[in-house]
């Protein structure tokens, strides 16, 4: 059965050079970069704290790949480190030389940031389709309390994570097979470890990456990862199977812990991982956030009973929503390769480097030797839609090459990125596919990024 909807008019609410889609690590980066060059710029974003998988699920680890030999774009993404630190929203990486940042406190760090930069902030606010001229995007639609409301712009960028507005224009785009989608995931914090005991258990029995391995799930490295910690908990949940507290067939609880404080909170608990979430399935979304708390009351049960120091172990609080890793990417003018993520590759249309980080299906490479790849501007574009830069986890590529692009510092970079050039190409008057990559570039490396 259908129902017509009646044609209306809507109120065009506001109008800006630069309408970003989506605050996450992508699109508050976009946000900032674009209104630094001096463009009027809306934020958009349904929840009501800018930040994404950071503020909204509860992904602490912004940079826990890096090590010593790490060589990075900085810009905007490191920036969000150092802000956090300077605002006690940011700690030192239990298992890197990374910034795990406070997921309550950073909503204040991006409350400033986006103050300071001049942005509209437009939160509680769900997109649900462009506007569009012929094959142009010039803005979008947006429903809230308020109703049915329209943003105009000359440029917007699609920080959605999903790629729904390139999708809803009608850009060609790639959806991941069910069975073949990265894990969701219901992040949650813990109050009540005492740290003391827990610690002396890590450091006398400590996890390594090889743990990854084992149960569910199979982790191809390279080797050099094997033997390096990891603050990975997988015993108390196998002693937990074997009395009976979580069932038997139940194998995928397991997973890292982010940081232990003094006041005995244990925060960025990554252990539920449910297959076959799309994302993009608003029935998948519910039945998959209500499992995935029941699982992870299953895996705070077993922590109280088997963990050394987690005996007064209690949920503090589960993230706003399920983390989504996968699910549409665009087909865009260049599409990247396993070959480009694992072979350092170089671009000329490059707008920031990469290091060779690789974590997803079965594959996990950690940046300890100096080795990066340069990202490509061409890999936002979105093929057969004008007036429209992808930033985030949807960029053009592959799935080796997602499973390198999607995490959340090089949504940072492709953010920047996007945000200069929809700058230059509203203050030049030209497509975003004839933008002066050189001038972008040189914006870039001004605002702190390294780019090759």
């Amino acid at each position: 059965m259908q129902i017509r909807e009646p044609a209306r008019a809507l109120e065009v609410i506001h109008q800006a050079d630069v309408v970003v889609v989506g605050a996450g690590p992508g699109g508050l980066a976009a946000a900032l970069a674009a209104a630094r060059c001096g463009v009027s710029v809306a934020l958009v974003e349904r929840f009501g704290c800018f930040g994404g998988n950071i503020t909204t699920v509860g992904v602490e680890g912004f940079s826990w790949y890096r090590h010593e030999a790490t060589i990075e774009a900085g810009g905007i993404g490191r920036e969000f480190e150092d802000r956090a630190k300077a605002m006690s929203a940011g700690s030192a990486s239990s298992q890197s030389l990374g910034t795990e940042l406070d997921s309550e406190g950073f909503k204040l760090v991006a409350d400033r940031l986006v103050e300071a930069a001049g942005i509209t902030p437009m939160l509680h606010r769900a997109v649900v389709a462009p506007v569009m001229e012929g094959n142009r995007v010039t803005g979008i639609i947006t429903e809230s309390k308020a109703g049915r409301e329209a943003i105009l712009a000359s440029v917007v960028i699609d920080a959605s994570g999903d790629a729904d507005i390139a999708h809803r224009a009608g850009a060609p785009v790639w959806h991941t097979a069910r069975e073949e989608m990265l894990a969701a995931s219901v992040m949650f914090h813990v109050a009540g470890v005492n740290k003391a005991r827990f610690m002396e258990e890590v450091k006398a029995n400590p996890h390594t990456y090889a743990d990854w391995s084992g149960g569910e799930w199979t982790v191809e490295t390279d080797g050099k990862e094997d033997e390096m910690f990891s603050p990975f908990l997988k015993r108390p949940f196998e002693q937990a199977r074997a009395a009976g507290l979580i069932p038997a067939d139940l194998t995928t609880i397991a997973g890292t812990w982010g940081m232990v404080h003094d006041t005995g909170e244990m925060t960025y608990m990554n252990l539920v991982h449910l297959d076959g979430c799309d994302g993009t399935d608003p029935d998948d979304l519910t039945r998959f956030e209500i499992e995935g708390r029941r699982q992870a009351m299953l895996a705070v049960a077993a922590l109280r009973a088997y963990a050394p120091g987690c005996e007064g172990l209690r949920l503090r609080n589960f993230g706003m929503t399920i983390g989504i890793r996968d699910s549409r990417k665009i087909d865009a003018a260049y599409n990247m390769t396993s070959a480009d993520v694992r072979g350092e590759a170089r671009f000329d249309d490059t707008i920031g480097v990469y290091p060779e980080f690789i974590d997803g299906y079965g594959l996990l490479v950690l940046p300890t030797t100096g080795r990066y790849m340069h990202i490509p501007y061409r890999a936002l574009l979105p093929r057969g839609v004008e007036g429209l830069l992808v930033a985030g986890r949807a960029i053009g590529g592959d799935k080796i090459a997602h499973a390198a692009t999607r995490n959340m510092a090089a949504c940072a970079v492709t953010g920047q990125g996007a945000g200069v050039a929809a700058a230059f190409a509203v203050k030049s008057g030209v497509g975003l596919g004839a933008v002066d990559i050189a001038a972008v570039q040189k914006e870039l490396t001004g605002q702190g990024v390294r780019i090759a």
